[in-house]
């Protein structure tokens, strides 16, 4: 991509390519609904889709695919595919997230054109910025909330803070389940 068509994935545009790090920290229910840190090493590629017209909204984006490996491990523990979408006009950035345990999600907020760092928001019950699970999850580990902090750093790094917040239905708790990482540019 040229500088030109950069410019209409706004902020997103610091994410076109493929990142990977061996640096995340994933704090996780457990298997026996306690808790468990996992040492992750990551891989996105994120390819621009360009123009999508919307009626009058115009749309710029990014397909992805995101997987992680526990450190030492061979198979993924996480693995999702979605969007991430810039439009300008309103200055929103949203990633549309689908994970492969019966989760989907449009998470969403505001940020300008040049932002260096941004924070998206998804609640369980909104109809705009929402979360829908299938029969398990919503039964046994019901996403409640989502937030996704990006920032972009002066080497062209990225890295990620994200809280999803998980009500465990045999402990009728809410649990913080927390992802972060800083990734570097492998590939364009």
């Amino acid at each position: 991509m040229d500088e030109e068509d950069l410019k209409t994935l706004g902020p997103l545009k610091n994410l076109v390519g493929t990142w990977e790090s061996a640096t995340g920290n994933d704090v996780a229910p457990a298997d026996d609904r306690g808790t468990e840190e996992n040492k992750y090493r990551e891989r996105i590629v994120m390819e621009p889709t360009g123009l999508v017209q919307n009626h009058e909204q115009s749309l710029y984006g990014l397909r992805y695919h995101m997987q992680a490996w526990r450190i030492g491990e061979n198979d993924p523990f996480h693995d999702e595919v979605g969007y991430w979408l810039w439009d300008a006009k309103s200055k929103q950035v949203m990633k549309c997230v689908t994970i492969p345990r019966g989760l989907s999600m449009l998470a969403g907020g505001n940020a300008d054109a040049n932002a260096r760092k941004f924070k998206l928001t998804a609640t369980r019950g909104s109809t705009t910025f929402g979360i829908s699970s299938g029969p398990f999850l919503e039964d046994e580990f019901q996403t409640v909330k989502f937030e996704l902090d990006v920032v972009f750093h002066d080497d062209g790094a990225f890295s990620y803070e994200q809280t999803t917040s998980v009500k465990i239905k045999s402990k009728q708790t809410v649990f913080e389940h927390t992802d972060r990482n800083t990734l570097k540019r492998v590939g364009s």
